[in-house]
């Protein structure tokens, strides 16, 4: 079924079916019109879209996709240290596989609980971890990222539990690696993004762990996105479609994407009470189909009196900063959510 999927293979697969169905000049045209849009920094990958070939998949094709091409992950880095810890899992998994870096290491260290993106559907922790090693460093943090089970093979709230696991193993070993249980965050990128918002609300809601703040990089908040609500065509059209929130929501809930009950607590921008929630951080692109959800719910956070930061960076698609990681708007994009994350780590305050 093609190459494995990568973040380079989601950017453009619009245009790749665009450009099938169109022809010559007219092709070349819309390519160029559809491009103004863009961020000119951005624009390499996706004014190549016969490089790209991106399946239409339903639920069925994306369980042969991935078992057939699991998502490659670039090199990691000599340092800090990468580990793989098998964890006691929560009720229905065994096990849980977490990714550890930057650990064991001197104590009272703060700590990152991190949450791979994939449209609930993809991905695995290996696609962040070179990017978590540099925060790690950076931080002199240690990282924990969850190697969850994917829909719809495990649906609402499997990965939920399976965080949540995680976040309680990291607390229930802070001695060992180090780290000072007040200054735990969680973070997520995309729809690990909404898996982390999802986390700190079971979190607040359980009463067994205050956490010190969420980074939501793009996060996947709201599954009515693309079917109730229609985004403006700019917003969308490039790397995660609303074709593809469908299926990736509709993967994860069981139920299709936008109905009028899904499962309590899976769906971040539909849990009526934000407060007490901790200090927020979200950054997304102004080209994003998440873009009008993530403004929205860093509106109904700051109304409910939750601190919170919000980033959008003009002519920006969804994942860019690791689909165009040399171009200086990703660049300043990444200092952003580190200097976030600085704050939202720093020592309490006496």
């Amino acid at each position: 079924m093609g190459h494995p999927l990568t973040r380079r293979g989601f950017a453009g697969a619009t245009l790749a079916m665009t450009a099938l169905a169109a022809g010559g000049s007219v092709r070349a045209q819309q390519l160029a019109d559809d491009l103004n849009v863009v961020d000119p920094q951005l624009r390499g990958p996706l004014a190549r879209p016969e490089q790209i070939k991106i399946p239409s998949m339903t639920e069925q094709d994306v369980v042969a996709f991935r078992r057939k091409a699991p998502p490659p992950g670039p090199p990691f880095l000599t340092a800090p240290p990468v580990t793989t810890r098998q964890i006691r899992g929560p009720l229905g998994a065994d096990t849980l596989r977490v990714f550890l870096i930057n650990a064991p290491g001197k104590a009272g260290r703060p700590a990152i609980l991190h949450i791979h993106g994939g449209g609930y559907i993809l991905g695995s922790p290996t696609t962040e971890i070179p990017n978590l090693q540099r925060i790690a460093a950076a931080q002199d943090c240690v990282i924990v990222s969850v190697d969850y089970r994917l829909a719809p093979e495990t649906r609402f709230p499997g990965a939920l539990e399976d965080n949540y696991a995680a976040l309680e193993w990291l607390h229930e070993n802070a001695e060992a690696l180090g780290v000072d249980r007040r200054r735990v965050i969680v973070m997520g990128e995309s729809a690990g993004g909404g898996h982390a918002a999802a986390l700190a609300i079971a979190a607040r809601d359980r009463g067994q762990f205050k956490l010190a703040g969420q980074v939501l990089v793009y996060p996947m908040l709201d599954d009515r996105t693309g079917s109730v609500h229609q985004p403006p065509p700019d917003q969308g059209r490039y790397v995660w479609t609303p074709e593809q929130n469908r299926l990736g929501w509709g993967a994860l809930l069981g139920v299709p994407a936008g109905s009028p009950n899904p499962p309590q607590g899976s769906v971040p921008a539909r849990v009526e009470d934000l407060s007490g929630l901790p200090p927020t951080f979200i950054a997304v692109g102004g080209l994003d189909l998440f873009l009008q959800e993530d403004i929205d719910y860093a509106r109904r956070l700051l109304d409910s009196g939750v601190p919170t930061e919000l980033l959008v960076v003009p002519g920006a698609y969804h994942a860019f900063p690791f689909i165009v990681p040399g171009a200086q708007v990703s660049r300043r994009f990444l200092a952003s959510i580190d200097a976030a994350i600085t704050r939202l780590l720093a020592p309490p305050t006496p």
